[in-house]
C-alpha cells in the first residue's frame, strides 16, 4: 500500500439517533446541521442540546463531528450567524443529561440482568475492527474513571465544540474566523470548487479542507492534489444523490415554489414529472413519452463508488463523503458499514478488497437508491446517467427500529401470543429445564423438565398474578418435576426484551433481520411484542410507538444476542 493515506469516512446525520448509528457502524467523522444556516432545512437537524450530546457521544468513541453552516447568507443572517458561531465555540455537554426518555417499567423489571452482554463471535471484519467498539448506544457519554484530567461525574460539564465548520459563503467564513479564530473550516461543495487556484485561495484564508465539486473527474482531482499543499485536505463525495444543477446551485425550487434551495429549502423539482405545453394552447399538456408513465427530464442516478476505492485513494482524496442528511438510520447503517469494510479491506490488501466485492455490491444494493452511476469521475455523464421513466427509489429493506435498551423479565410464556414456531422454542426450553411452573392455588414453584406439548391457547395472564418472584426461584437448585403435559398451566421463564421505537409495521411471527455493526445480518423470528406497559400485542402498527420485543432464533432454539444500537429491518 506504500505511503497512501487511509481516507476518512464521513457520514451524514439528520438526528441524534442517526449520528449514534453512524458512529457505531464505523464512521470516522459525522457531519450534521443545526437549526440555523444549514442547507437541509427539511431535515430534523439538531438543537444545541442534541448537538452537544451527539458530539460528546462521538468524541468519547474517537469520532469527529462537523457542523454545516453552508447557506448563501443574506444581510439579515449575519448578526445571528455571529451569535451561532459563538454558541458552537462555547458548546458544552452536561454528563448524565442524555436525551433518552424514561422507560415505564413494572417493579420487577428494575434490575436488568441481560444488559451489556457481549457476543464474542468473530466476523469477516476481524476482532480488532473499528466496528467492534462497545456501543452503549442509549447511554450517551460514559467516561470510565480517570480519562483526561480525571474522572468525569454526572452533572459535570465537558467541552462539546464541533471539530470543524462547513461553510460556503465568504461572509460567513469571515464571521466564523472573527468569532472563533481557532475553528477548523471546511469549504462546502456549494462554493463551486473546481480548480486548484480556488483551493489555494481558500487555503491562504485559513481553510483546512475544501470539498470538491461533484462535476470534477478523478483526473482533475489528482491534478488539484499535485498543485496544493499537503496540509490542505480534499473531501469528495463517493455515494448518494446527484443534483441536476451545477454544484447544487439550483433555481427551480425557488422559481416554482418560492422555496430557495440555496437557503436550505429545496423541494426537489428535479424529481417531478414534466410535460410540454404549446404557448398558443394554454392548459393543454402534451406528454413527453419515454414510456406509458411519462418522462422525468431532470432525474439523475445516484452516485456509488464502492467498486473504485483504489482509484479514489490514488487521486489523493483525504475524506470519502456520503451524501444524505435526510436519510434514515437504516440507510446510514448500511452505507457506513459497507464503505467501512471496503476501505479497511483495501488497506489490508487489494486482493482482500477485490475478493469481497460481491459482498459490497450486495450490501450497497440493500440501501434505498435510484440506480447507481459513477457520476463525473470517469468523464462527463451521458444520457445513461439519467432516469427518464420514473422518480421512485429502489428499496429492498424496510426499517423497523434501533435497539435502545435490553432488559430481562420473568414472563408468562403460555399467553395466546405464543404461537407457531415459538411452541418449538418452548418445548426445547422445557426439555433443557429452563422453564418453571407456578401453581397459583398452591403457590408451588418447580422447575419443569420433560418432553410435552405446549398449548398456545391459554388466555394471557399477568405472570404470577403480577407478583413475580426473585430470580433465584429458577436457580439450578430448584426442585425438578417431570411432566408430560402442561396444557392449561402457566409456564414462566426469564426472557430478554429489547426496546425499540417502531418505524414501520411488523407482527408477531414475522421473520426480520438484526443488522450488526460487525457485518453480520442475523435472521430472527419476532416471538412477542409488548407495549411500554408490557401489555401484549400481535402487531406494531403505530408509528414511533415505544415497544418491547422478544426475538428468537427458531433454528437453534435460542434467544439472539442483540446489542444496543443494532438495527432491525425486514425485506420489503
Amino acid at each position: 500500500m506504500g505511503k497512501q493515506k487511509k481516507p476518512e469516512l464521513l457520514i451524514p446525520a439528520s438526528s441524534l439517533e442517526v449520528l449514534k448509528t453512524a458512529v457505531l457502524y464505523g464512521a470516522d467523522a459525522v457531519y450534521v446541521g443545526g437549526e440555523a444556516f444549514s442547507l437541509r432545512a427539511k431535515a430534523k437537524n439538531f438543537s444545541m442540546e442534541e448537538m452537544a450530546e451527539g458530539i460528546a457521544f462521538a468524541h468519547e468513541r474517537g469520532v469527529k463531528v462537523y457542523v454545516t453552516a453552508n447557506i448563501l447568507a443574506h444581510n439579515e443572517d449575519l448578526t445571528e450567524a455571529r451569535e451561532y458561531f459563538a454558541a458552537l465555540r462555547d458548546l458544552k455537554h452536561r454528563v448524565g443529561a442524555e436525551s433518552n426518555p424514561d422507560v415505564k417499567r413494572k417493579p420487577y423489571e428494575e434490575n436488568s440482568c441481560c444488559t451489556g452482554r457481549e457476543s464474542h463471535e468473530e466476523s469477516d471484519f476481524g476482532t480488532e475492527s473499528k466496528l467492534a467498539k462497545e456501543s452503549n448506544y442509549g447511554a450517551g457519554i460514559q467516561f470510565q474513571g480517570g480519562k483526561g484530567d480525571g474522572q468525569v461525574m454526572d452533572g459535570d460539564e465537558i467541552p462539546a465544540a464541533p471539530d470543524a465548520l462547513i461553510i460556503s459563503d465568504p461572509g460567513m467564513f469571515t464571521i466564523a474566523k472573527e468569532v472563533w479564530p481557532e475553528a477548523e473550516i471546511h469549504i462546502s461543495t456549494q462554493a463551486n470548487n473546481t480548480n486548484y487556484e480556488t483551493y489555494l485561495f481558500w487555503h491562504k484564508l485559513g481553510a483546512r479542507r475544501v470539498v470538491s465539486a461533484r462535476e470534477l473527474s478523478l483526473k482533475e482531482i489528482r491534478e488539484i492534489r499535485n498543485h496544493i499543499p499537503k496540509d490542505l485536505e480534499i473531501e469528495s463525495f463517493v455515494h448518494g444523490s446527484m443534483c441536476i444543477s451545477y454544484s447544487g446551485r439550483c433555481l427551480l425550487s425557488n422559481y416554482f415554489t418560492g422555496r430557495d434551495a440555496n437557503q436550505g429549502n429545496c423541494t426537489h423539482p428535479c424529481r417531478w414529472k414534466y410535460a410540454v405545453m404549446e404557448e398558443s394552447r394554454p392548459g393543454e399538456y402534451l406528454p413527453v413519452y419515454e414510456n406509458e408513465r411519462g418522462t422525468f427530464l431532470f432525474n439523475s442516478k445516484d452516485l456509488c463508488m464502492i467498486e473504485y476505492v483504489p482509484e479514489m485513494v490514488d487521486a489523493g482524496i483525504d475524506s470519502f463523503k456520503i451524501e444524505g442528511r435526510m436519510k434514515t438510520a437504516l440507510y446510514v447503517a448500511a452505507v457506513t458499514r459497507t464503505y467501512r469494510k471496503a476501505i479497511d479491506d483495501y488497506f489490508t490488501s487489494e486482493e482482500t478488497y477485490r475478493a469481497n466485492m460481491d459482498w459490497y455490491r450486495a450490501e450497497i444494493a440493500k440501501c434505498t437508491y435510484r440506480q447507481y452511476s459513477t457520476g463525473f469521475y470517469f468523464g462527463k455523464p451521458s444520457e445513461e446517467n439519467q432516469i427518464y421513466d420514473n422518480s421512485t427509489y429502489v428499496s429492498e429493506y424496510i426499517y423497523l427500529g434501533i435497539v435502545e435498551e435490553s432488559i430481562c423479565s420473568l414472563c408468562d410464556l403460555t399467553s395466546d401470543y405464543v404461537k407457531g414456531e415459538n411452541r418449538l422454542w418452548l418445548e426445547h426450553q422445557l426439555a433443557q429445564g429452563n422453564l418453571h411452573w407456578h401453581d397459583a392455588e398452591t403457590g408451588e414453584e418447580v422447575r419443569l423438565k420433560g418432553t410435552c406439548g405446549v398449548s398456545g391457547e391459554v388466555p394471557h395472564k399477568e405472570a404470577i398474578n403480577g407478583e413475580v418472584p426473585h430470580e433465584e426461584v429458577i436457580s439450578r437448585d430448584m426442585p425438578s418435576k417431570e411432566v408430560t403435559d402442561v396444557t392449561g398451566k402457566q409456564l414462566c421463564g426469564m426472557l430478554n426484551f429489547l426496546q425499540i421505537t417502531q418505524r414501520n409495521k411488523f407482527s408477531v411471527g414475522d421473520y426480520i433481520e438484526v443488522m450488526k455493526p460487525d457485518g453480520r445480518d442475523v435472521p430472527v423470528l419476532v416471538g412477542a411484542i409488548y407495549d411500554e406497559n408490557f401489555e401484549p400485542q400481535e402487531s406494531a402498527p403505530h408509528a414511533k410507538q415505544k415497544l418491547w420485543v422478544w426475538l428468537i432464533d427458531d433454528k437453534e432454539f435460542s434467544e439472539v444476542m442483540v446489542d444496543q444500537g443494532d438495527v432491525l429491518r425486514v425485506r420489503a
